[in-house]
């Protein structure tokens, strides 16, 4: 009986002595063992065409004299991607499911149905000493890109989601949103001051065009783009495609154990609300140079897998009877979300983890499994680092 008591005693200290739910994350079981031909990936740079379904990619394709650098892809599957909450997912949701793995309500960031923080590939990643970097063409603060640094119930609470990504630790941050960072309502904090503070080198586009910018190594970098959203392509937006080119490069070089690199192409979810069928295809082709970089820098470097995928696809795009090459006639079914698959496109070591139908929730695991994560620490939990991966 005094055993008894004595082991019962030891399990309630262990359970008091966990991490407060505010700062613990979750992390999901680990997928199967891989087949015993599998290799590893030591790099994982996953593409997320935000609203880019069949229809957008199609339309790109035809619109651009039947080419675009997405072709090269051999191994290509499905996802589901509905919330947990609604049939139709919005990017917050979707997101959190690639990033984190669960399956979670329209307009959570980075936690799971019950509001409880679930932990990153990325946050992952960084707890393993692996570099990490997300660019986006929105704010930075953004639904996609917030999933993976951030945890907050509610994709529109900025202000908080920018605190969190200022604490991520993560080494490569570009995007919008300054004025999240340096012109707060909620709180007197500066983050530009705490980044700096953190081994960053803080800059934007007020300062220095991207391209013109100056960084070493031994820093952190975070580049703000714009005070709010960025400007369409169409209007001058310039700086997605030198960012994916240096992203790789630069945090291969602030770690030796690998990167997560996550690039968003925004503005193709914008384009499909507002029904504007030109936006979309000079977002798509932009997204689309990108895709072509990072698949050179995957094929000369092999180890880095690269994966592409969409969040949900936007306004219920079609191709319509009469169109011809170059010039087609589409039509939009709404201006929103609609629920069609979503294909991903995989490259490299692990990429045949990626084919078949299977959840959004997957791709976490699969990118897990492809860096070998769960062999690392099947049960992590962790505060995110405060310095990057150096």
């Amino acid at each position: 009986m005094s055993r008894i008591l004595s082991l019962s005693f030891f399990f309630l200290l262990v359970a008091c002595n966990q991490p407060h739910p505010s700062a613990a994350v979750m992390v999901v079981n680990p997928p199967a063992d891989p087949p015993e031909t599998f290799h590893p990936a030591k790099n994982v740079i996953l593409l997320i065409g935000d609203g880019m379904g069949l229809s957008q990619i199609s339309a790109a394709l035809y619109s651009n004299n039947n080419h675009l650098h997405i072709e090269q892809f051999s191994l290509i599957g499905l996802q589901k991607n509905f919330a947990s909450d609604n049939l139709i997912t919005d990017s917050a949701a979707s997101a959190t499911a690639m990033a984190c793995g669960v399956k979670t309500y329209n307009g959570a960031i980075g936690v799971n149905q019950d509001t409880m923080p679930a932990s990153s590939i990325l946050e992952e990643a960084e707890a393993h000493g692996m570099a990490t970097g997300v660019i986006t063409t929105s704010t930075i603060v953004h639904a996609t890109p917030a999933a993976f640094l951030a945890h907050q119930p509610e994709r529109k609470m900025y202000q908080e989601i920018a605190l969190d990504i200022a604490r991520s630790g993560a080494d490569l941050l570009i995007g919008g949103g300054k004025k999240y960072f340096n012109h707060r309502t909620i709180d007197l904090l500066d983050l530009y001051e705490e980044l700096e503070k953190k081994n960053y080198l803080v800059s934007d586009n007020y300062q220095t065009d991207f391209k013109d910018l100056q960084y070493s190594y031994d820093k952190n970098l975070a580049f703000f783009t714009s005070n709010d959203d960025p400007v369409p392509f169409s209007k001058g937006r310039d700086y997605l495609v030198p960012a994916a080119k240096m992203a790789p490069t630069f945090l291969a070089n602030r770690s030796q154990k690998g990167f997560f690199l996550m690039i968003e192409g925004a503005q193709i979810d914008w384009a499909g609300h507002a029904n504007n069928f030109d936006y979309l295809i000079q977002e798509m082709l932009e997204f689309d140079e990108v895709i072509g970089e990072i698949l050179q820098f995957a094929k000369a470097d092999g180890e880095t897998l690269v994966i592409v995928t969409g969040d949900h696809e936007t306004g219920g795009l079609s191709i319509n009877l009469g169109s011809r090459m170059n010039d087609l006639l589409p039509a939009w079914t709404t201006e929103y979300h609609t629920g069609t698959l979503i294909p991903v496109f995989a490259y490299g070591p692990g990429a045949d983890l990626f084919s078949g139908i299977y959840d959004n929730t997957e791709i976490y695991q699969k990118m897990r499994q492809a860096l070998q994560l769960h062999d690392r620490n099947a049960a992590l939990e962790f505060m995110p680092a405060a310095n990057g991966s150096n």
